[in-house]
């Protein structure tokens, strides 16, 4: 939900991404449609804004998933493809974590570079010059989580339309989630939640949508799946050789989960060894 919660700020203030990420000041600036030529971009998370110098790939992702690399590759070539411009791509990560998030899909014979952003390295001082981009100021870097929150709060206080402090108030308190505690969120924002905002309907009718979608998620998700088996059986090979047929069946039987275990852990592989005692880790 959070991801499409990113999705509805990119779609109703572009502007203010392509100020923020590619110094673009222009307000000539326009929303694509998320579907190509060939398959549909995964709708939930993908959002693309045109100026006029390039299009602005959008990819806003709770928690990172190891077929990140090679998606990027794939949907810059569907975008180009369709549209023969300059893209610039650039992923968007919510959530702290440890693991290692790549910012280049790379083999033998071809490399393909992106950036990521981690909001958690980013200073929440740039987003209070934006309103628009508030909600991203609470998942800043930050030695004072409360004071942050706080300080938030108060910008929103002082926007003037009563509908844009509102459904903000919203995204900042879903956002806020991710990273606070429930009891303090309710402590600086005393006004709840704004059921009657635009945006928290909009959110409850996608999850009544994504609900009626659940047999496609399902096979979108074991799709999911074999990608990234096919991803990381490519980088496994790479670093320790051919993997034997015994191995290749063991990991195209492993979960999502156990994938993204892998695909973060073969990071540190250097010969066969290290993946027989991941897979005895595993056991």
């Amino acid at each position: 939900m959070r991801d499409n919660l990113c999705k509805y700020l990119a779609e109703k203030y572009p502007t203010a991404f392509t100020q923020w990420l590619i110094k673009d000041s222009s307000e000539d600036v326009s929303i694509l449609k998320t579907e190509l030529n060939l398959e549909p971009i995964r709708a939930d998370s993908v959002t693309l804004v045109q100026t006029q110098n390039c299009i602005l790939h959008l990819e806003f992702q709770v928690e990172p998933e190891p077929t990140l690399p090679l998606r990027m590759l794939d949907y810059w070539l569907r975008i180009y493809r369709t549209y023969h411009c300059e893209i610039v791509q650039v992923l968007i990560l919510l959530r702290r974590t440890k693991v290692h998030v790549p910012n280049v899909f790379e083999l033998p014979s071809t490399i393909h570079r992106y950036r990521v952003v981690k909001l958690w390295e980013e200073e929440p001082n740039q987003f209070f010059q934006i309103p628009a981009l508030l909600p991203f100021a609470v998942l800043g870097k930050t030695e004072n989580e409360e004071v942050l929150l706080q300080t938030v709060a108060n910008q929103i206080s002082q926007i003037e339309s009563e509908q844009t402090r509102q459904e903000l108030s919203t995204v900042v308190q879903l956002l806020a989630g991710l990273q606070y505690s429930k009891e303090l969120i309710q402590s600086i924002f005393r006004e709840g939640m704004m059921r009657e905002s635009v945006i928290y309907q909009e959110i409850l009718q996608e999850g009544e949508r994504k609900g009626r979608q659940e047999g496609r998620q399902e096979g979108r998700q074991e799709g999911q799946r074999e990608e990234a088996c096919t991803l990381i059986l490519r980088q496994l090979t790479r670093r320790v050789g051919p993997i034997p047929e015994s191995f290749a069946t063991q990991i195209n039987h492993l979960s999502l989960d156990q994938l993204e275990s892998l695909g973060e852990a073969l990071l540190d592989f250097s010969a066969m060894n290290d993946l027989e005692q991941w897979f005895q880790g595993v056991s």
